[in-house]
């Protein structure tokens, strides 16, 4: 009689394996270990600071411009974090958000996009936003022009709102 082979370990249970030798796995991290080697915990910033806290010199500046000229169109809005990233509410509704990735700068307007097409000339847009470089933030002139569109948008829906009910 011939002995049986022996199967092969389903990936579940290799790792688990290797987690109870203390082996480490091909990335190179400890089996146990759920986070990637080296990071710090995922934590969520809940302040436009606390987010800022986390970017890079270049990309802070470039974004605390963009809350200056935010903040100078709309004084009476709350800063807020919406989706994890930094944004604005006025009269409880979102107004803009912005953020820093790898390569760029965002600006999340809206639907107010489609009304400034030639000042967005120049740009790399899509439908509600704006990404631009770090090295080249927005014009405060064109932030404050589109942000002032957004109220504007904002406050017609309200009206129609109201009308309709």
């Amino acid at each position: 009689m011939k002995p049986e082979p022996k199967r092969k370990l389903k990936a579940r249970s290799r790792s688990r394996a290797k987690a109870k030798s203390g082996m480490k796995t091909r990335s190179g991290r400890s089996a146990k270990s759920k986070t990637r080697a080296g990071s710090k915990p995922n934590t969520k910033p809940t302040t436009i600071d606390e987010y800022f806290a986390a970017l890079g010199d270049v990309q802070r500046a470039a974004l605390e411009k963009l809350r200056r000229s935010i903040r100078a169109a709309a004084p009476a809005a709350v800063e807020c974090i919406s989706y994890q990233l930094p944004a604005f509410r006025l009269d409880g509704k979102l107004l803009v958000a912005f953020g820093a990735w790898a390569n760029h700068c965002a600006f999340y307007p809206g639907a107010v996009m489609e009304d400034l097409g030639v000042e967005l000339e120049g740009y790399d847009t899509s439908k509600g936003t704006i990404r631009f470089l770090s090295s080249h933030p927005l014009p405060a002139t064109l932030v404050r022009r589109i942000v002032k569109a957004r109220i504007a948008k904002n406050a017609f829906r309200q009206r129609q709102a109201h009308r309709s009910s």
